[in-house]
């Protein structure tokens, strides 16, 4: 696999939870960056700290590695690869897919432990 380039974001999220039926608040469509996932269980929110919504359960503190893309839909394994040399340092993640690439976050006491793990791994981490 080619060297990958994972970028960390400035910002620290927050990963909410809300019931299947809960609207997603107004202001979360005002964050300059959001994720939104909804099943048939639950509604998960990822977004800036800085904005504060009402949720079932929050997970805060957490800081994102973009890793930069576009990434092509025919690569394979990107998510595995970083997933598998973090899980080997016992740090937690939380991923996020888009489009054009991926996010990885991690907690915020863990981003340094992270970024170590991934350039000794051959990942360029600006």
């Amino acid at each position: 696999m080619f060297m990958l380039t994972l970028k960390l974001l400035k910002e620290t999220f927050s990963i909410h939870s809300l019931g299947a039926k809960t609207p997603v608040p107004e202001q979360v469509f005002d964050a300059p960056m959001y994720f939104i996932a909804k099943t048939f269980d639950e509604v998960s929110i990822v977004l800036p700290s800085n904005i504060d919504i009402e949720s079932e359960d929050v997970e805060s503190d957490w800081q994102a590695l973009e890793v930069v893309g576009p990434l092509d839909f025919s690569l394979t394994g990107i998510l595995s690869s970083i997933s598998t040399v973090l899980a080997n340092e016992k740090i937690s993640i939380f991923a996020i897919s888009t489009f054009d690439t991926d996010y990885i976050l991690v907690k915020s006491n863990t981003v340094s432990a992270a970024i170590t793990a991934l350039r000794n791994n051959n990942y360029q981490v600006i």
